[in-house]
């Protein structure tokens, strides 16, 4: 299964967005606090419109909380990673497969990019630019993942 993780989102559209991709994909999205915002605010449950309520969820204390429950191939996305995110095999079977997105202010904190380093991805993009939205990314990379996988469950 593929799960979709965010690390302290900031802006509940790119949240409620990346729900209703989630939702329309059977991924599970991962929410590690604090959170930039209210489950409920208004404008994540515009983004994600009704599909909101098909959405699974879970929410995690921290990335201690975090890794200590969800095992799997972890994946995290940051423009300093060495990795192509489509040169990765994202075909297996064995184990869940994990994306992990930082903060859309901040990216994921030193400590992660340094432990995992070897598991960092980045998309290809001019070197002048900071970064890409964080919704945008998130589809770009999990339709890779369910690309090489024969979209499996979808129609």
């Amino acid at each position: 299964m593929n799960h979709i993780v965010l690390f302290r989102p900031d802006i509940p559209q790119n949240t409620g967005n990346i729900g209703r991709t989630c939702a329309a994909t059977n991924t599970k999205l991962h929410l590690i606090k604090p959170l930039g915002f209210e489950i409920s605010d208004k404008h994540l449950k515009r983004a994600g419109m009704d599909y909101w309520y098909d959405l699974d969820v879970k929410i995690h204390e921290n990335f201690d909380d975090f890794f200590e429950n969800e095992k799997g191939y972890y994946y995290f996305i940051s423009k300093f990673g060495k990795n192509f995110y489509h040169e990765q095999d994202y075909n297996v079977t064995d184990h869940d497969v994990y994306f992990i997105f930082g903060r859309e202010t901040k990216g994921l904190p030193e400590e992660i990019k340094e432990k995992y380093k070897d598991c960092l991805m980045r998309i290809p993009m001019g070197e002048d630019f900071r970064s890409l939205n964080v919704s945008n990314t998130v589809a770009l990379i999990l339709y890779e993942a369910l690309r090489q996988q024969g979209f499996k469950n979808l129609s």
